[in-house]
């Protein structure tokens, strides 16, 4: 790939560029999903309504429309059809991850279980699942079905890993990296395959976009995980702290458990396992990363991801779909929303 552009325009400008390309295929998607949530049930309409509007890339959905693009599709809209399907899946998982985390606030807006209660907001999830399968099927396309129905158990197997695993300090980075590839990666790299898939293409370019899409995410979430240590602002709703407080193991605690020494292991040790962590905890916390430079760490690991994934589109012609597809694997690294 040669460089990572380390300027958070540069990188806003290639995700605009993306979003601008696809605009009105977008917002075909956004009433589609609007469509498809209508209910007779009030309440599910109430709080499907908050949910999906409460702001959010749709990033997935792009990654979906920007691949069928670059592999040629062109006729038709089952692209804006399963565009809709994968965030449909990404918002469901959303608000099942807001209730496992207790969250109260998503994107600086009220969460839906924080006003309608934990029961609601699962169910509502489930019904988002629903329609999105129902989607799948009406589309008919088997291959398809299986990469996102397989792609929906694995996001789940992520979050039962990820649950396995809380308050560990001594986690592995392997293990790290499995549950951040069935939680985000999976998602990222089905949408991208069923681009390719959508266009008719042949194996080889299905699975250059495959492992773009999954190499993307997971730089994305590495990116996302070291902001929660940034410490100074909110960036685009993300409440600085978040994980940390949630007990979750991510790459920074994992590398400054790698390079401390056995009294700020046992340190980081005993606070992931309090039931609460309080401000002063996240400040010695915090004291720890920037002494043994752990966002630098995570970032320059996310990096190797980036390039992984930019140089993935190679075998495609050159041409601007393909370039603006490499370059929004800087957005990933030095996005500012």
């Amino acid at each position: 790939m040669g460089l990572v552009v380390p300027i958070k325009k540069s990188a806003n400008n290639a995700y605009l560029d993306l979003k601008n390309l696809l605009n009105k295929k977008l917002l075909n998607v956004e009433n589609l999903i609007q469509f498809k949530l209508e209910s007779e049930v009030e309440l599910i309409k109430k709080m499907s309504d908050h949910h999906i509007s409460s702001g959010g890339k749709r990033l997935r959905a792009l990654l979906t429309l920007g691949s069928a693009r670059l592999s040629g599709y062109s006729l038709g809209d089952r692209d804006v059809n399963l565009a809709a399907c994968v965030e449909l899946i990404h918002s469901a998982t959303l608000l099942h991850d807001d209730v496992i985390d207790e969250s109260s606030l998503r994107r600086g807006i009220k969460t839906t279980n924080s006003i309608w209660g934990n029961q609601s907001s699962i169910l509502v999830g489930d019904y988002l699942l629903s329609r999105c399968f129902e989607m799948m099927v009406e589309d008919g396309d088997l291959e398809i079905l299986k990469l996102l129905s397989s792609t929906s158990s694995k996001i789940a197997q992520g979050e039962v890993l990820q649950l396995q695993h809380k308050g560990e300090a001594d986690l592995l980075e392997d293990t790290y990296i499995d549950i951040i590839n069935l939680k985000t990666a999976a998602l990222f790299s089905a949408a991208t395959k069923t681009g390719a898939c959508l266009a008719g293409s042949n194996e080889k370019e299905k699975k250059a976009l495959e492992f773009y899409g999954k190499n993307l995410g997971l730089a994305f979430q590495i990116a996302d995980d070291a902001l929660d240590y940034y410490g100074k602002d909110k960036f685009f709703g993300k409440e600085i702290g978040k994980d940390f407080f949630e007990g979750k193991t991510t790459l920074p605690l994992i590398i400054i458990f790698q390079k401390g020494n056995d009294e700020e292991r046992k340190f980081l040790s005993e606070i992931l396992k309090k039931e609460k962590r309080n401000e002063d905890d996240f400040s010695e916390t915090l004291a720890l990363i920037n002494k043994y430079k752990a966002i630098e760490a995570s970032i320059k690991r996310a990096e190797y991801f980036v390039n992984v994934s930019y140089d993935t589109l190679g075998i495609f012609p050159d041409s601007e779909d393909k370039r603006i597809l490499q370059n929004l694997t800087s957005f990933s690294l030095n996005r500012s929303f």
